[in-house]
């Protein structure tokens, strides 16, 4: 395939980390000549990181695949609608449908299930416990950098957890669902369920929430399927 052919692929991150965590993928992306752009969410507000994720949509060449982690996944739902944007693809994500967000999707958690440790809110803003970070959210990411991850998480706005999609991209454009099947923060089975409603192409990977981090070579492999489908 001619370099020129290939889509430019926008990398949307979620809640509690930033852009910075998909380098691995973002190498692994460029390596094979594609173009890559990664959001900064400000994590303020679903609308800021709509609006956030179309500026660099904008800046894109051809036609782009948005790529969303965790709560970047409601983010790409609502500005994939964006005609530039040709593919989805969720990488242990919310695909929320019309009216949902992430915090109407995890109110309910199944018994058993393991939950976030999202401490109290300040200010508007949450954070996961420094402590439980590492076990929830990175398992399998090296201790050291899992540690830094929890001491630089960057705060999320409950305007953001509880910002509504007002229409699912994914119920006119092709997507592809990474379930990461040893996440503690979304369950694997709530994963399934809402890769199947979307009628995305799943892919199963061993891996904690930031499987993007600890097997970036999964994540590339899921997102160059998609990109060249």
């Amino acid at each position: 395939m001619a370099e020129t052919s290939k889509p430019t692929i926008v990398l949307v991150h979620g809640g509690f980390v930033d852009g910075a965590g998909w380098e691995g993928v973002y190498n692994l992306l460029k390596k094979d000549g594609f173009n890559v752009g990664i959001v900064q969410n400000p994590t303020t507000s679903l609308a800021d990181d709509v609006a956030a994720t179309r500026q660099i949509i904008a800046q894109a060449e051809g036609p782009v695949v948005l790529v969303g982690h965790s709560y970047g996944g409601v983010v790409i739902t609502e500005a994939g609608n964006d005609p530039k944007v040709s593919k989805l693809v969720y990488i242990a994500a919310f695909a929320a449908d019309k009216g949902e967000s992430v915090a109407s999707l995890i109110k309910d958690p199944p018994p058993g299930a393991a939950v976030p440790p999202i401490l109290p809110p300040q200010d508007g803003y949450l954070f996961l416990d420094k402590a439980k970070f590492a076990a929830s959210f990175a398992a399998d990411v090296e201790p050291a950098k899992a540690e830094f991850m929890a001491n630089s998480q960057v705060p999320w706005g409950l305007k953001a957890l509880e910002g509504a999609v007002s229409e699912p991209s994914w119920r006119t454009k092709p997507s592809w669902y990474l379930v990461a099947t040893d996440d503690r923060m979304i369950p694997p089975p709530a994963q399934q369920f809402m890769a199947k409603r979307a009628g995305a192409t799943v892919v199963e990977s061993k891996g904690s929430h930031a499987v993007y981090v600890s097997r970036p070579e999964a994540v590339a492999s899921v997102i160059k399927s998609a990109a060249l489908a």
